[in-house]
């Protein structure tokens, strides 16, 4: 009960995000915390600290990897560390009342990111191109 005498205002008792809870490729073994059909395919730390800090959150990142995380590759670091409350007790956000509530909208708000409609409207009509010029060269022949 340590914590209670703790000001939750501290970076230490901000309550800590890593892009394993909301990916939809990790099962819940994993990592993953939210269901598979909310969640956000491979999301990055700088998506999540940039639809936190869009939203006035006070978000600390951090080089950390998830002790779950068997891929030591930089693009699955990061940790990202959010204020839930205030130092009275009060909530810092009104519409985030709990850790899932961040995760929830972060994972709803990233793939109306512009990274990301670009990223997967370019790539998809690449790979469709490629895969159909290869097909009709192996029928050709």
């Amino acid at each position: 009960m340590a914590h209670l005498n703790k000001n939750p205002a501290d970076k230490e008792r901000f309550i800590c995000i890593y892009p394993a809870f909301i990916n939809s490729k990790k099962t819940i073994a994993e990592g993953r915390r939210i269901p598979v059909d909310k969640a956000v395919e491979n999301p990055t730390f700088g998506e999540i600290r940039d639809v936190l800090t869009a939203v006035g959150a006070n978000v600390i990142v951090e080089n950390k990897l998830y002790p779950r995380e068997w891929n030591r590759d930089v693009q699955f670091r990061g940790r990202i560390r959010v204020q839930l409350k205030k130092e009275d007790g009060s909530l810092y956000l009104e519409q985030f009342s709990s850790r899932k509530d961040i995760m929830l909208y972060v994972a709803e708000t990233i793939p109306k990111l512009k990274t990301r409609t670009q990223k997967t409207g370019g790539g998809d009509q690449n790979v469709q191109q490629g895969e159909g010029g290869k097909k009709g060269k192996k029928k050709k022949k």
